[in-house]
């Protein structure tokens, strides 16, 4: 499989994402799966100057995302797919484009009604909601905000 890893994090392209996870995975490329970023080449901008020389950042909306899972799990680039937020990737699953995998909570952070799991995740009742959706939808979905990091199941996060 060529898609390494699928994460959500709010922070999207940032030193976690890039040294923690970049340096264990050596991934080619950044997928960036948003609805507002492809139209703002500003914003863009900002996020490739966060990532390492020689990898590539793209960025796509949710529906353009979905016309290429089936070739980025089957190409040759290994590729890094990373949302802000759980419906984002909920949307990205629909109809079980990511059945089989895996998905990593890295990094919610606190905000009015959610509360504490981790030390990096806060989720609401509507974040819990997208998690079971996802679990339904065929996927695996925990939370590690780095490689060797203690993983914490989906179960523990919906019931925590």
């Amino acid at each position: 499989m060529a898609i390494l890893l699928l994460r959500v994090d709010e922070r999207l392209i940032h030193g976690q994402v890039t040294v923690g996870w970049g340096n264990q995975l050596k991934p080619e490329r950044y997928c960036v799966v948003d609805d507002t970023l492809p139209g703002s080449d500003f914003e863009r901008d900002l996020y490739r100057l966060g990532t390492p020389a020689g990898v590539e950042a793209d960025f796509l909306t949710v529906d353009a995302a979905r016309m290429r899972l089936a070739e980025w799990r089957d190409g040759r680039d290994r590729i890094v797919v990373l949302t802000r937020d759980l419906d984002h990737m909920l949307r990205l699953a629909e109809g079980g484009g990511l059945r089989g995998t895996s998905i990593n909570l890295g990094g919610l952070h606190h905000r009015p009604g959610r509360t504490r799991v981790l030390s990096y995740l806060y989720l609401d009742d509507e974040d819990r909601r997208r998690v079971g959706l996802l679990v339904e939808q065929g996927v695996e979905v925990s939370a590690q905000d780095l490689p060797g990091a203690p993983v914490t199941p989906a179960q523990d996060l919906v019931n925590g």
